[in-house]
């Protein structure tokens, strides 16, 4: 039988190699992706009579935002404009985004995307997708 010896601090160097690739990977990758483009944050709820789905759009005009419905697509669309450039060389830190944006979300079956409603209100839009007559729960009276 072979006697091995083993290094656990060699094992953790190659975890945090590992690691190390995995943040420097998707760091250029996101910087990259943020010059020109960004997605609203969105969280989706269920609700009695449909769904609800709110976006945060921040420094967004209702004027620049467009939804639409393709098939059972619903894909918001926009633009988040940077109002005056400055020149500003001496930033210690740059973190918001401007530019195009676009999201889509695959409607359930039971969504009537005829009935979609939105409101905009604060930097959040409100969309209200309502469900089918079918999807609602039916009591049956026994005879």
């Amino acid at each position: 039988m072979a006697i091995i010896n083993w290094d656990p601090f060699n094992e953790m160097r190659d975890i945090q190699d590992a690691m190390n690739r995995l943040f420097d990977d998707s760091m250029q990758k996101r910087g990259k992706r943020d010059l020109d483009y960004w997605e609203p944050a969105v969280d989706i709820i269920e609700i009695k009579d449909g769904y609800k789905i709110l976006a945060d759009m921040p420094g967004i005009k209702k004027e620049d935002i467009e939804i639409s419905v393709s098939g059972d697509v619903l894909t918001l669309r926009g633009e988040k404009k940077l109002e005056k450039e400055e020149d500003h060389k001496n930033y210690y830190r740059k973190e918001r985004v401007y530019g195009l944006f676009q999201k889509q979300m695959v409607l359930p079956q039971d969504a009537q995307a005829s009935k979609i409603q939105a409101n905009f209100k604060d930097g959040v839009l409100t969309i209200i997708i309502p469900k089918g007559e079918t999807s609602k729960p039916k009591k049956i009276k026994i005879e």
